[in-house]
């Protein structure tokens, strides 16, 4: 059977210039235990209406109420470091990709830890808001930087909350952001600067950014690549890497087939031929084949080169803004666009049309191929 909670009023009491409240309450140790310890708690200024003790017990009250009526747990007193260093991120590592717990624990280490030794329970709208105004002022962050936090910190909430340790509404979702520098602007290349890449870069470079332009895969979808996964008129994205870490892409979106031009196609089986006509395997690997770092590829390779060429490197994501960027100037719809980069989409209709665009896709590919086939005759003729 179990024990009756007990119901305590505190002792409340004045000290100098404040009213204090005295009380019990449970605290997380070390091994997990809870522990009954004596607190005190500042309520009020005396003065104006709070000269009385009776007024302030109203105050006394209300704090008491959660632990009297059973809202708070004895885990919700554990610091919101410790909650993320022994449970959220724990759950992070188990249930989500390799990446995603990479940049979580970065962003935890280089800006929530400074910040995080509060309890739980006390961590209110307020302490969110200071937390992300001092990140921003320390570190001069970009938005999407303290964006990025902020989603950070209400996941670590809705996960605190799923698990029974608080009961309260998650205190991050009506934080406002502080006032920070805006990001700066992404980069598309054009399919003018692609093609010209593609032109002077040595093999496997000029395939990789062949496939990164024509495609828009993802990094880590290049790398995950296979011979397996192209037929001649598509590829499917059957793999993804990061670092060491092969795996199958997060969303069935992602799984989606991309159809390949004839540009794209051609250029793939003249590097096909180049490395021995293989019919298996990675379309990328490195000299002990394994999945070529495309990082690597570009320091080593690109860059260089690029610089010669007086053009910019900014990293393979600008070649999937670009291949959207550059559809969209070709009268392409956005929604098959999205189809075509294989995004995932909160909205379930938003999901349910990307399953009939298939025969738009391959259509806003062809537009597509034509354009390639107008940039590739100009570029001859001005080399006439």
């Amino acid at each position: 059977m179990s024990r009756a909670r007990s119901h305590q009023r505190g002792h409340v009491y004045r000290k100098g210039s404040f009213w204090y409240l005295r009380y019990y309450d449970f605290e997380i140790q070390e091994d997990g235990s809870a522990r009954k310890v004596q607190k005190c708690k500042q309520l009020v200024e005396f003065g104006g209406e709070y000269r009385s003790k009776g007024a302030v017990r109203v105050l006394a009250d209300e704090h008491l109420a959660p632990l009297n009526n059973g809202k708070l747990s004895p885990a919700s007193t554990m610091t919101l470091n410790k909650f993320i260093e022994q449970k959220y991120l724990p759950y992070v590592s188990s249930e989500k990709e390799r990446s995603t717990y990479a940049g979580y624990k970065n962003a935890f280490q280089l800006h929530i830890k400074k910040h995080g030794n509060i309890p739980l329970r006390d961590v209110r709208t307020l302490e969110i808001e200071q937390m992300l105004k001092a990140i921003a002022l320390e570190f001069d962050t970009a938005k999407t930087t303290i964006q990025h936090d902020k989603q950070f910190l209400s996941g670590v909430f809705r996960y605190a909350k799923r698990q029974g340790i608080i009961n309260s509404e998650n205190p991050v979702r009506d934080a406002v952001l502080p006032k920070c520098k805006e990001s700066e602007d992404t980069y598309a290349y054009s399919l003018e600067d692609e093609l010209t890449m593609i032109r002077i870069l040595p093999e496997p470079a000029s395939t990789a950014i062949s496939v990164a332009a024509f495609t828009g895969l993802r990094e880590g979808e290049i790398r995950g690549t296979t011979w397996e996964s192209y037929n001649g008129n598509e590829l499917r994205v059957m793999k993804s890497v990061w670092r060491n870490d092969v795996k199958a892409p997060k969303t069935k979106a992602s799984k989606a087939p991309v159809p390949v031009i004839a540009q794209l196609a051609k250029k793939l089986e003249e590097y096909r031929a180049l490395c021995g006509s293989p019919k298996t395997g990675w379309l990328f690997p490195n000299s002990v084949g394994n999945p070529r770092c495309l990082d690597d590829l570009a320091r080593d390779v690109i860059r260089p080169a690029l610089k010669k060429a007086g053009i910019e490197w900014h990293g393979w994501h600008a070649f999937r803004r670009g291949l959207a960027t550059n559809l969209h100037q070709l009268g392409v719809q956005d929604k098959v666009i999205q189809a075509i980069l294989r995004h995932s989409n909160v909205s379930v209709t938003q999901r349910a049309y990307i399953k009939t665009v298939d025969s738009d896709a391959v259509a806003a590919m062809q537009k597509l191929e034509n354009a390639t086939i107008m940039q590739l005759e100009a570029d001859d003729k001005k080399n006439v």
